[in-house]
C-alpha cells in the first residue's frame, strides 16, 4: 500500500503523516509513506486544500486531519 501525504510540511501535514502511520501500523499493513511537498505534484492530484492523504493513487482525505480511528476505517 502506498500512502502519500500532500502538503508543504506544516504542523497539520506532520500530524496527518503521524496519524496515517499509526493507523497503518495498528492494522498491520505493509505500506510505503511518501511526503509530497512540491506544489505542482500536489495540484496534479486535484487537491486544493492540504493536508491531503492519497492511498494507492486515490485522494481519500483533503483539508483536514482525521482521527487515527477514522483513518483505520479508511485504510481497512
Amino acid at each position: 500500500m502506498k500512502l502519500q501525504i500532500l502538503g508543504t510540511g506544516c504542523a497539520k501535514c506532520k500530524n496527518l503523516a503521524a496519524a496515517a502511520e499509526q493507523a497503518a501500523q495498528a492494522l498491520g499493513l505493509t505500506y510505503e509513506l511518501e511526503k509530497v511537498t512540491d506544489l505542482n505534484r500536489i495540484m496534479s492530484f486535484g487537491v486544493m486544500m492540504t493536508p491531503a492523504l492519497v492511498v494507492d493513487g486515490k485522494v481519500r482525505v483533503s483539508g483536514k486531519v482525521p482521527s487515527v480511528d477514522d483513518l483505520k476505517k479508511l485504510l481497512a
